[in-house]
């Protein structure tokens, strides 16, 4: 049994897959060719956001925006900690300092209470200048961003949306890759929408941004490429996986549908036994990831355990919180235990759009079967 397969998924569109890529090696435009243009406009028609730039990962999507905001190391980027360490990383990266807010116990998102506590905090010790938010959409689930953006427009930060995990989810209408005042998301394999490498995308309405981030992500190049006005990256998304995601976005609702009915099939098998994920009114999730609470680290590792015994993969995101991390040991952080109980208790199921209902049976038997 696969994680995420992607087997099955190939033997859907391969002919169409097949011949997209054929018709790019018959081009030969491998960097920039038609179909990164293509890609961007469908992606532009999806979300309905103005302007959208590709880009070469999903670390690069946070990070190329961070530089267009021409951060510094006094500078407070408010970021949670349960979460991929791109998230973090990215703000280092772009030269300004990550300040860690705890997450809640039931989206595994963003706490906007500990947010403006954090960002008081940063104020009342002066040390750091906030000047804005990365709000993760974890495991599928858009972040609360009515309060989010609340909060950032009352201390006037700026508001980058990591939908890494999250493209395909929405609240309401209004879809993800469309919250922020830049978002950015992936496109690595193991994603909702993923290519057969790395790539990502950034998202913005406006124009200004757009032309900064243009720049940035081809080396900070001007009118050509040898006029560069900045120090930039070189982060373009290659023609071939621009190719292969058009295919992937023609089904990628169908597939969205599909994952609900799987995660819907879970919930509805493991509610007796364990903490399931919650999903607040209005929103719908990509389900990136069906994770679910053991009630202590001790039960998880039991489970994981007896699941490995019964064939079935089981993966923990995250056993280590970023701000736990070697790399941020010397990063200052307040009052993160519901971020840290989560990293002792989470683990996630196998999801993909292609689990047979004998499948979901077998997992949710062996759960059963490993609480005992």
């Amino acid at each position: 049994m696969q994680f995420i397969d992607l087997h099955r998924q190939y033997e859907k569109i391969e002919r169409q897959v097949n011949s997209r890529i054929a018709s790019v090696l018959d081009h030969k435009g491998f960097i920039e060719g038609p179909e990164v243009t293509e890609f961007e406009e469908k992606l532009k028609e999806y979300t309905g956001v103005q302007y959208v730039l590709t880009c070469a990962s999903g670390t690069d999507a946070l990070t190329i925006p961070l530089m267009a905001y021409n951060v510094k190391k006094e500078d407070a980027i408010f970021v949670p900690s349960f979460s991929f360490f791109a998230s973090a990383e990215s703000i280092s990266l772009a030269g300004a300092t990550p300040v860690f807010v705890d997450s809640d116990e039931k989206t595994f998102n963003i706490d906007s209470v500990d947010l403006e506590e954090k960002i008081k905090v940063v104020l009342e010790e002066g040390k750091l200048n906030p000047k804005g938010i990365v709000a993760v959409d974890l495991f599928g689930l858009s972040a609360n961003y009515y309060k989010i953006k609340a909060i950032a427009e009352k201390y006037n930060l700026f508001l980058l949306e990591d939908a890494a995990q999250g493209f395909g989810g929405r609240i309401g209408e209004k879809k993800a890759c469309s919250f922020g005042d830049v978002s950015g998301t992936s496109f690595f394999p193991a994603k909702p929408l993923g290519c057969y490498g790395d790539g990502g995308a950034i998202f913005t309405n406006s124009k200004s941004m757009y032309e900064k981030m243009k720049s940035i992500h081809v080396h900070g190049q001007g009118k050509d490429k040898y006029e560069n006005n900045t120090i930039g990256l070189n982060s373009r998304l290659d023609t071939i996986q621009a190719a292969i995601l058009i295919e992937k976005l023609n089904i990628f609702d169908e597939e969205l549908k599909k994952r609900n009915i799987v995660a819907q099939k879970y919930t509805d098998m493991l509610n007796s036994i364990l903490e399931i994920p919650q999903i607040p009114q209005n929103y719908f999730s990509s389900w990136a990831q069906y994770t679910v609470k053991a009630k202590s680290k001790e039960e998880r590792n039991r489970i994981v355990l007896k699941m490995k015994e019964h064939g079935i993969p089981v993966m923990i995101y995250y056993p280590v919180p970023i701000h736990k991390s070697k790399a941020f040991r010397m990063i200052q952080s307040w009052n993160m235990d519901k971020t840290e109980h989560l990293s002792e208790v989470v683990f996630s199921l196998p999801m993909h759009p292609y689990l047979e209902d004998e499948e979901i049976e077998k997992i949710c038997l062996a759960l059963k079967d490993s609480i005992r």
